[in-house]
């Protein structure tokens, strides 16, 4: 039976964009390639989407090849680690690596606008979403239940935080999400300071230079206390936590409150299924690794399935098979490391045992002053591990 498309991406998200993207790019006719989704209209700054995301410097050159890199991004050249109430910070600095920045921060929907916008020009079929339960898995391709009837594809594509994840750690922790201003703002610098709750990161906003992207891990209780609270009050417990490197805090924005967990797929792939990007595991925030990750997954998926899916019609198809098979292993390693890193961090820095927090504050004294030391954890954050 023929196949109506080559492969069906099910998300709309950044992910799934950059995917239908790369693999136009790499010779696929794109009216062969579906996403599954449906985008959130534009709209008035008051009511987009609060997120702002971080970019390592590998995602910029993905996006340049993409021609979708956002107009308004924030460089950030030079990254403060610190640790609250214990000595020893960390310094990592864009020209130990010869990069213009170790990463930038754009906002969801201005990234979102631009994926988008790149893949209407390229002609990627857009449709209604659908559900993974109405995807049918089989050995030699899969089958797709939609309103008018089915159509079949030679592979299907999870994405952007479809629920097929299993919760591997809760970490009692929400995020408050917020854009604050300050009194001293400094052009390329962002802040990871680790607190006796969580970490607390300020992040140049894209909107402005006296603007930073707060994302402040707490427990519960007090995330919804720090949500709800008078904003003079919730400035000064700020100005506690992170001190005065920035000067004042003078004013919020809206606060806003996501619960945390770490959660992954031990296999991504699953007959002619394969999960990648928010579907395949979500991070930690620290240190703002989940979005690189996902489209690390992205470019790796492109790469494999490519080859596969560029013969002609009627060809034998159980490279597609293969190419997957690749595509599992080919990641183990890089979303190992990354989630082990992301997942450790917020966990030693909180546990409020005194002994565990004076190392943390030596360990960073010692990566401040040994550039070999540090530069294998910058190289993975600027990169991730490539295979």
């Amino acid at each position: 039976m023929p196949f109506d498309l080559d492969i069906a991406i099910l998300g709309s998200g950044p992910v799934a964009l950059a995917l239908s993207g790369l693999l136009a790019r790499a010779c696929l006719t794109p009216d062969r390639i579906a996403v599954f989704g449906t985008l959130p209209a534009k709209s008035a700054a008051g009511a987009r989407d609060p997120r702002t995301l971080a970019i390592n410097y590998g995602t910029r050159q993905v996006l340049d090849v993409l021609q979708a890199w956002p107009s308004h991004a924030a460089p950030i050249r030079d990254i403060h680690v610190s640790q609250r109430g214990w000595l020893g910070r960390t310094h990592i600095r864009h020209s130990d690596f010869d990069v213009p920045a170790l990463g930038y921060t754009v906002a969801y929907p201005d990234l979102i606008d631009g994926l988008n916008a790149r893949a209407q020009a390229i002609g990627i079929l857009r449709c209604p979403p659908i559900a993974p339960d109405q995807v049918i898995n089989a050995s030699d391709g899969v089958t797709l239940t939609i309103d008018s009837g089915s159509l079949r594809a030679r592979m299907a594509v999870v994405a952007d935080g479809l629920p097929l994840r299993e919760i591997v750690r809760g970490y009692d922790q929400h995020a408050l999400l917020a854009t604050v201003q300050v009194s001293q703002p400094r052009a390329g610098w962002a802040y990871e300071r680790f607190c006796r709750e969580g970490p607390l990161a300020l992040l140049p906003h894209p909107d402005g230079s006296c603007q930073y992207s707060l994302v402040w891990c707490n427990r519960p209780a007090t995330a919804a206390r720090l949500r709800d609270c008078a904003e003079a009050e919730f400035l000064a417990a700020l100005q506690d936590a992170f001190g005065e490197r920035l000067g004042r805090f003078t004013q919020t924005g809206a606060r806003h409150l996501f619960p945390l967990s770490l959660t992954a797929r031990r296999t991504v792939v699953e007959g002619r299924i394969v999960a990648i990007g928010n579907a395949a595991q979500a991070l930690h925030p620290v240190a703002g690794q989940g979005l690189n990750l996902g489209l690390r997954d992205a470019v790796q998926l492109a790469m494999a399935v490519a080859p596969a899916l560029a013969r002609a019609p009627g060809a034998p198809d159980h490279d597609v098979a293969t190419a997957l098979t690749t595509y599992a292993r080919r990641r183990v390693i890089d979303r190992w490391i990354t989630g082990a890193v992301t997942d450790l961090l917020p966990r030693v820095f909180a546990t409020g045992w005194a002994p565990i927090e004076h190392a943390c504050g030596a360990a960073l004294l010692v990566l401040d002053t040994s550039r070999a030391l540090r530069a294998p954890l910058a190289r993975q954050l600027l990169y991730g591990t490539r295979s």
